[in-house]
């Protein structure tokens, strides 16, 4: 069997995918295992130990993009095609498969007239299951049914060598504050991040690493610039890979909705999450749902990428209840 899992996207929804993907390798070991993605999340499947073959998906080429990737797939053969992308353009890409088999989320759940291309829909998800159990629905369409979960994500001893140079000699236990998101509405505030960082020291002896984008570098160093306790800014400073070692060295990461943290919980590291725009009980980092904290507004969740009215949802989300949290992580 050839098959091709379809997620293009977000670095959150690959790694949560990536269960789905052990799950097939173990169900159907001789198969050929191929996905298609962008250039983001392509550092996480290059070398995966349960992949085949990695599709490149060209973001800023748009069309042609498009149309190179969609040749390559059709000139693959595959068997089965899963859509977990939802959209119109990776539905375009399940169908540039020819695969006899297609399978995609209900029409109810699925955008842009997508479900149109699929042979075969799963059953109805809701909206309070989760995107991880969601993605391994389609396991359960083509008989990889086993409930182990994992990732198959870890730094080589290269990546690792990298991680404690940009860390340096301190051997306290790290605490990341991952504060980057690719939504604006989904951002915490710097100042709390900060006082977050100093009491977790002051109360356990841990040193302090701040992680984004590039994005991120003027929030980070508001972070830095309100910490009263010594903190490593790495925002903007690693690659996805470089990021991963880092991660895998922490002892608890906390922050925002964000791929970072998906990462982390995917590393077994212990997460605190902060949520208001976005859904915990669709997307809370897998392990750490009971160290999820959802700020209170009547439109919360919204989805929206910016909010109108001053992220009130994330206002409501205090200091005190972030310390408390993460201290009970880090001794669980």
């Amino acid at each position: 069997m050839r098959l091709l899992i379809v997620l293009p996207g977000a670095l959150g929804d690959v790694i949560r995918a990536l269960p789905l993907l052990g799950r097939l390798r173990r169900a159907h070991p001789g198969a050929t295992l191929a996905w298609v993605v962008e250039p983001l999340s392509l550092p996480l499947l290059e070398g995966h130990p349960w992949l085949d073959r990695v599709h490149r998906l060209e973001r800023g080429r748009r069309v042609r993009g498009l149309v190179r990737a969609a040749r390559e797939i059709r000139a693959a053969r595959y068997d089965v095609a899963l859509d977990l992308g939802r959209g119109a353009k990776s539905a375009l890409l399940a169908r540039a498969s020819a695969a006899g088999r297609r399978i995609g989320f209900a029409r109810g759940e699925a955008r842009e007239g997508s479900w149109v291309v699929s042979t075969e829909r799963l059953p109805p998800q809701g909206v309070t299951r989760s995107k991880l159990e969601q993605f391994l629905a389609f396991g359960d369409a083509i008989g990889a049914t086993d409930h182990a979960i994992g990732f198959g994500l870890a730094p080589s001893a290269a990546e690792a060598a990298e991680a404690a140079t940009l860390l340096g000699d301190d051997p306290r236990p790290i605490v990341a504050a991952c504060v980057g998101s690719s939504c604006p509405s989904r951002r915490w505030w710097p100042e709390r991040t900060a006082a977050v960082l100093d009491a977790l020291a002051a109360r356990h002896g841990t040193r302090a690493v701040v992680l984004g984008t590039a994005a991120d570098t003027a929030f980070a160093g508001r972070v830095v610039g309100a910490a009263q306790s010594v903190v490593t800014n790495l925002a903007g400073r690693t690659s996805v890979r470089q990021l991963l070692a880092v991660l895998a060295r922490a002892r608890l990461a906390f922050g925002p909705d964000s791929g970072a943290l998906h990462l982390a919980a995917a590393l077994g590291v212990r997460v605190v999450s902060l949520w208001g725009a976005t859904s915990a009980l669709r997307s809370a980092p897998f392990g750490s749902e009971r160290w999820a904290i959802a700020g209170t507004a009547p439109c919360s969740p919204c989805f929206l990428a910016r909010c109108p009215i001053g992220r009130v949802c994330m206002t409501t989300i205090e200091v005190g209840a972030v310390v408390a949290s993460a201290s009970e992580a880090a001794v669980a």
